[in-house]
């Protein structure tokens, strides 16, 4: 058992060891290092999270849980498109000086996202699209609300809202990784890191 742990040390000395040799390139590690005259295979291991596995006091429970998973997995690419997308306008508004080339640049922009997103989340059922706003504000760290009123005016804004909660959600939904959103942020933690795929 110690000669195991020796060898561990070693190989962890002898990987620190060639990377404070290789100064052309500090952030590379090499396939092979060589300890004590003996050469040894080196391999990146991929980072894996581990959360305590959830108890479920009732069969209910855990069926609503797997099918938060597979809202996750239905959702949250929307989320990243939403996210890169919002970098993108906010750079190319940022550019543009005149007020009326900006909302004719944003009313286009809306035109496009319509195109080609309307018909995809349109299929979306409404636990799905609370996520969304939900996965929304995760990602941007701003709300669906906040958005559409800088985007396109506070009575826009309140226009939305009042239809959002006309169907039970709230464009002003936000996300709470430490309190109600605890668990779903392991989960998206999981599926970022490409781990709710084999588990589930």
């Amino acid at each position: 058992m110690m000669r195991k742990w020796l060898n561990i040390l070693i190989l962890l000395l002898g990987v620190f060891g060639a990377k404070v040799a290789a100064a052309q390139d500090p952030f590379t590690i090499p396939n092979k290092v060589v300890v004590d005259g003996e050469t040894m295979e080196n391999y990146a291991i991929k980072e894996v999270y581990v959360f305590p596995w959830e108890k479920f006091k009732r069969p209910r429970d855990e069926a609503k849980y797997r099918r938060m998973i597979y809202n996750i997995k239905r959702v949250y690419p929307y989320a990243i498109l939403a996210r890169d997308m919002l970098i993108k306008m906010e750079g190319e508004v940022a550019q543009i000086k005149n007020k009326r080339d900006r909302e004719i640049y944003i009313k286009n922009a809306e035109k496009q996202l319509r195109a080609q997103f309307e018909e995809p989340l349109k299929k979306l059922t409404i636990s799905q699209g609370k996520l969304l706003l939900k996965l929304i504000d995760r990602e941007t760290g701003r709300t669906s609300y906040s958005i559409v009123k800088e985007l396109r005016g506070s009575f826009s804004a309140f226009f939305w809202q009042s239809l959002a909660r006309f169907f039970g959600s709230n464009l002003k939904s936000t996300f709470d990784a430490e309190g109600e959103d605890r668990v779903l942020n392991r989960l998206i933690i999981l599926y970022e890191n490409g781990q709710l795929e084999e588990n589930y």
